[in-house]
């Protein structure tokens, strides 16, 4: 992998994304991170994120910070990253029920009110969304994708974190990747 190579975690909302930083972070890839979104009972080892990632569309100058690094970007906001950069996209994937529960539970511990949608709605959304970026990642020639089983990480640890790593273009260490992975954290399970 290039120094100028930005890897970029992706994902819907509470996909594991977060779990996916704190691999890369312990492997050794250095990671974009600002520590203002302070650790909480939905992520007790913290959330990975980088406020200007948000103003993307306005500002793209945080992108020279990110080079050689790995940063969390939710997946509405990868067509706002400009093609003078490569990226390496590693894309979480998640059952959409537990996505859903999981989002519902962080909603209600922080007292606040989610989407105007039922929850079928709302799934629906998120499908189409993903088949929209799907399409639209493999249009992209400065993008390689690497999707990832949120399950997966959870199942098999290894296997997960040597994929990363191969993508990677390796380097990392991969038995650090994997002792990351607490499955007492996997809370949101479908049909739980």
């Amino acid at each position: 992998m290039s120094d100028s190579t930005i890897t970029v975690v992706s994902g819907l909302p509470r996909s594991g994304t977060s779990l996916m930083m704190q691999m890369l972070s312990a492997g050794g890839l250095p990671i974009l991170s600002d520590g203002i979104r302070a650790p909480d009972d939905d992520n007790p080892r913290g959330y990975y994120e980088f406020e200007p990632v948000k103003k993307t569309r306005q500002d793209t100058s945080w992108l020279r910070l990110a080079a050689g690094k790995a940063v969390k970007m939710v997946h509405l906001l990868l067509r706002d990253l400009p093609p003078s950069h490569e990226y390496r996209v590693i894309l979480l994937n998640r059952d959409l029920d537990e996505v859903l529960a999981s989002q519902r539970t962080m909603l209600e511990r922080s007292g606040k009110k989610g989407a105007d949608l039922p929850p079928e709605r709302l799934a629906a959304v998120f499908r189409q969304q993903l088949t929209q970026l799907d399409s639209w990642l493999a249009q992209q020639p400065n993008f390689r994708v690497l999707k990832v089983s949120h399950r997966e990480c959870i199942q098999n640890p290894a296997s997960v974190a040597s994929a990363v790593n191969q993508f990677l273009d390796g380097g990392l260490d991969e038995t650090a990747m994997a002792a990351v992975i607490d499955p007492e954290l996997y809370r949101q399970r479908a049909g739980a």
